[in-house]
Protein backbone atom coordinates (compact mmCIF):
# COMPACT_ATOMS: atom_id res chain seq x y z
CA UNK A 1 0.00 0.00 0.00
CA UNK A 2 1.35 3.44 -0.93
CA UNK A 3 2.32 5.67 1.97
CA UNK A 4 0.18 8.73 2.71
CA UNK A 5 1.98 11.83 1.46
CA UNK A 6 -0.18 14.77 2.51
CA UNK A 7 0.23 14.28 6.26
CA UNK A 8 -0.34 17.34 8.45
CA UNK A 9 0.53 18.03 12.08
CA UNK A 10 -3.13 17.64 13.09
CA UNK A 11 -3.30 14.22 11.36
CA UNK A 12 -0.36 12.88 13.36
CA UNK A 13 -1.87 14.20 16.60
CA UNK A 14 -5.19 12.47 15.84
CA UNK A 15 -3.33 9.22 15.05
CA UNK A 16 -1.39 9.52 18.30
CA UNK A 17 -4.43 10.24 20.50
CA UNK A 18 -6.28 7.32 18.91
CA UNK A 19 -3.30 5.01 19.46
CA UNK A 20 -2.92 5.98 23.13
CA UNK A 21 -6.63 5.51 23.84
CA UNK A 22 -6.76 2.18 21.95
CA UNK A 23 -3.59 0.71 23.51
CA UNK A 24 -3.54 2.45 26.88
CA UNK A 25 0.05 3.58 26.34
CA UNK A 26 2.19 5.57 23.87
CA UNK A 27 3.70 3.80 20.82
CA UNK A 28 7.02 2.05 21.45
CA UNK A 29 8.80 3.74 18.54
CA UNK A 30 8.14 6.41 15.93
CA UNK A 31 8.87 3.81 13.24
CA UNK A 32 6.16 1.44 14.51
CA UNK A 33 3.72 4.32 14.96
CA UNK A 34 4.30 5.62 11.41
CA UNK A 35 4.04 2.12 9.96
CA UNK A 36 0.72 1.43 11.72
CA UNK A 37 -0.73 4.67 10.35
CA UNK A 38 0.76 4.24 6.87
CA UNK A 39 3.00 7.29 6.59
CA UNK A 40 6.75 7.84 6.28
CA UNK A 41 8.66 8.09 9.56
CA UNK A 42 10.39 11.29 8.39
CA UNK A 43 6.96 13.01 8.19
CA UNK A 44 6.73 12.69 11.98
CA UNK A 45 10.03 14.50 12.45
CA UNK A 46 8.92 17.35 10.20
CA UNK A 47 6.59 18.36 13.03
CA UNK A 48 7.86 16.77 16.25
CA UNK A 49 11.22 15.79 17.69
CA UNK A 50 9.72 13.14 19.99
CA UNK A 51 6.48 11.79 21.44
CA UNK A 52 6.97 14.13 24.43
CA UNK A 53 7.02 17.11 22.06
CA UNK A 54 3.87 15.82 20.39
CA UNK A 55 2.08 15.49 23.75
CA UNK A 56 2.93 19.10 24.56
CA UNK A 57 1.53 20.20 21.19
CA UNK A 58 -1.82 18.49 21.88
CA UNK A 59 -2.68 20.93 24.68
CA UNK A 60 -1.27 23.86 22.71
CA UNK A 61 -3.65 22.96 19.85
CA UNK A 62 -6.58 22.70 22.28
CA UNK A 63 -5.79 26.29 23.29
CA UNK A 64 -5.35 27.47 19.67
CA UNK A 65 -8.68 25.95 18.64
CA UNK A 66 -10.48 27.68 21.52
CA UNK A 67 -8.82 30.98 20.71
CA UNK A 68 -9.74 30.73 17.01
CA UNK A 69 -13.39 30.18 17.88
CA UNK A 70 -13.40 33.24 20.15
CA UNK A 71 -11.60 35.49 17.69
CA UNK A 72 -14.32 34.83 15.11
CA UNK A 73 -16.96 36.23 17.47
CA UNK A 74 -17.58 39.99 17.18
CA UNK A 75 -19.37 39.85 20.53
CA UNK A 76 -16.28 38.39 22.21
CA UNK A 77 -14.05 41.11 20.75
CA UNK A 78 -16.20 43.76 22.47
CA UNK A 79 -16.06 42.05 25.88
CA UNK A 80 -14.10 43.45 28.82
CA UNK A 81 -11.17 41.33 30.12
CA UNK A 82 -13.30 39.52 32.73
CA UNK A 83 -15.89 38.35 30.19
CA UNK A 84 -13.20 37.50 27.63
CA UNK A 85 -11.50 35.21 30.15
CA UNK A 86 -14.83 33.70 31.13
CA UNK A 87 -15.61 33.00 27.45
CA UNK A 88 -12.18 31.47 26.99
CA UNK A 89 -12.70 29.13 29.94
CA UNK A 90 -16.07 27.88 28.69
CA UNK A 91 -14.78 27.38 25.13
CA UNK A 92 -11.53 25.73 26.25
CA UNK A 93 -13.33 23.32 28.58
CA UNK A 94 -15.80 22.40 25.84
CA UNK A 95 -12.79 21.29 23.79
CA UNK A 96 -11.30 19.43 26.76
CA UNK A 97 -14.65 17.69 27.31
CA UNK A 98 -14.74 16.60 23.65
CA UNK A 99 -11.33 14.99 24.27
CA UNK A 100 -11.86 14.02 27.92
CA UNK A 101 -10.61 10.42 27.65
CA UNK A 102 -7.27 11.55 26.24
CA UNK A 103 -6.89 14.46 28.68
CA UNK A 104 -7.52 12.21 31.69
CA UNK A 105 -5.05 9.65 30.33
CA UNK A 106 -2.40 12.32 29.75
CA UNK A 107 -2.82 14.07 33.09
CA UNK A 108 -4.21 11.53 35.54
CA UNK A 109 -2.53 8.30 34.46
CA UNK A 110 0.84 9.96 34.81
CA UNK A 111 1.64 10.33 38.51
CA UNK A 112 4.84 12.26 37.85
CA UNK A 113 3.94 15.92 38.47
CA UNK A 114 7.04 17.23 36.71
CA UNK A 115 6.14 15.20 33.61
CA UNK A 116 2.61 16.57 33.75
CA UNK A 117 3.86 20.17 33.97
CA UNK A 118 6.21 19.48 31.05
CA UNK A 119 3.27 18.13 29.03
CA UNK A 120 1.41 21.39 29.70
CA UNK A 121 4.41 23.67 29.07
CA UNK A 122 3.33 24.85 25.60
CA UNK A 123 -0.20 25.43 26.87
CA UNK A 124 1.28 27.57 29.65
CA UNK A 125 3.21 29.67 27.11
CA UNK A 126 0.08 30.24 25.02
CA UNK A 127 -2.15 30.97 28.03
CA UNK A 128 0.35 33.33 29.69
CA UNK A 129 0.65 35.28 26.45
CA UNK A 130 -3.16 35.41 26.25
CA UNK A 131 -3.41 36.78 29.81
CA UNK A 132 -0.74 39.38 29.06
CA UNK A 133 -2.73 40.69 26.08
CA UNK A 134 -6.08 40.82 27.89
CA UNK A 135 -5.03 44.22 29.25
CA UNK A 136 -6.30 43.45 32.73
CA UNK A 137 -6.36 46.67 34.76
CA UNK A 138 -3.72 46.62 37.49
CA UNK A 139 -2.07 49.19 39.73
CA UNK A 140 0.12 51.68 37.90
CA UNK A 141 3.28 51.73 40.03
CA UNK A 142 5.13 53.95 37.53
CA UNK A 143 8.23 51.83 38.09
CA UNK A 144 9.39 49.20 35.60
CA UNK A 145 10.69 46.72 38.19
CA UNK A 146 7.42 46.68 40.13
CA UNK A 147 5.38 46.54 36.92
CA UNK A 148 7.32 43.47 35.77
CA UNK A 149 6.85 41.73 39.13
CA UNK A 150 3.14 42.52 39.10
CA UNK A 151 2.67 41.22 35.53
CA UNK A 152 4.61 38.04 36.25
CA UNK A 153 2.54 37.46 39.39
CA UNK A 154 -0.69 38.02 37.45
CA UNK A 155 0.30 35.45 34.80
CA UNK A 156 1.44 32.86 37.35
CA UNK A 157 -1.74 33.28 39.39
CA UNK A 158 -3.91 32.95 36.26
CA UNK A 159 -2.00 29.80 35.26
CA UNK A 160 -2.45 28.27 38.73
CA UNK A 161 -6.16 29.05 38.51
CA UNK A 162 -6.38 27.24 35.15
CA UNK A 163 -4.59 24.18 36.60
CA UNK A 164 -6.93 24.11 39.60
CA UNK A 165 -9.94 24.36 37.28
CA UNK A 166 -8.62 21.49 35.13
CA UNK A 167 -8.20 19.35 38.28
CA UNK A 168 -11.74 20.25 39.39
CA UNK A 169 -13.09 19.29 35.94
CA UNK A 170 -11.22 15.95 35.97
CA UNK A 171 -12.79 15.09 39.34
CA UNK A 172 -16.25 16.44 38.40
CA UNK A 173 -18.91 13.74 38.09
CA UNK A 174 -21.93 16.06 37.77
CA UNK A 175 -24.17 15.83 34.66
CA UNK A 176 -22.69 17.80 31.73
CA UNK A 177 -19.98 18.96 34.17
CA UNK A 178 -22.36 21.63 35.43
CA UNK A 179 -20.38 21.98 38.69
CA UNK A 180 -17.30 22.91 36.67
CA UNK A 181 -19.31 25.66 34.93
CA UNK A 182 -20.31 27.04 38.35
CA UNK A 183 -16.72 26.77 39.57
CA UNK A 184 -15.47 28.66 36.51
CA UNK A 185 -17.96 31.51 37.01
CA UNK A 186 -17.21 31.86 40.71
CA UNK A 187 -13.42 31.53 40.44
CA UNK A 188 -13.07 34.01 37.56
CA UNK A 189 -15.32 36.49 39.38
CA UNK A 190 -13.33 36.05 42.60
CA UNK A 191 -9.98 36.48 40.86
CA UNK A 192 -11.06 39.72 39.18
CA UNK A 193 -12.56 41.00 42.42
CA UNK A 194 -9.19 40.42 44.09
CA UNK A 195 -7.28 42.43 41.50
CA UNK A 196 -9.94 45.10 41.10
CA UNK A 197 -7.94 48.31 41.50
CA UNK A 198 -10.94 50.65 41.75
CA UNK A 199 -11.28 50.52 45.58
CA UNK A 200 -7.51 50.83 45.98
CA UNK A 201 -7.33 53.76 43.56
CA UNK A 202 -10.11 55.45 45.52
CA UNK A 203 -8.11 55.05 48.74
CA UNK A 204 -4.98 56.40 47.06
CA UNK A 205 -6.93 59.41 45.73
CA UNK A 206 -8.36 59.99 49.21
CA UNK A 207 -4.89 59.79 50.72
CA UNK A 208 -3.53 62.28 48.18
CA UNK A 209 -6.44 64.63 48.88
CA UNK A 210 -5.97 64.46 52.65
CA UNK A 211 -2.21 64.96 52.31
CA UNK A 212 -2.76 67.96 50.07
CA UNK A 213 -5.32 69.45 52.45
CA UNK A 214 -2.99 68.94 55.39
CA UNK A 215 -0.12 70.61 53.54
CA UNK A 216 -2.34 73.59 52.62
CA UNK A 217 -3.65 73.84 56.16
CA UNK A 218 -0.09 73.79 57.48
Amino acid sequence: MAKKKSIKEADIIVFYMDYVLSHGEPPKTVYAFAKENNFEEQKFYEFFGSFDALEQSVFKIFFDNAHKVLEKSEEYLDFDPRNKLLSFYFTFFEILTANRSYVIHALEENKNQLKTLKTLSKLKQRFSNYIEHLNIQTIDFKQDQLEKLQNRGLKETAWLQLLITMKFWIDDTSPAFEKTDIFIEKSVKASFDLIDTTPLKSLIDLGKFLYKEKMQAG
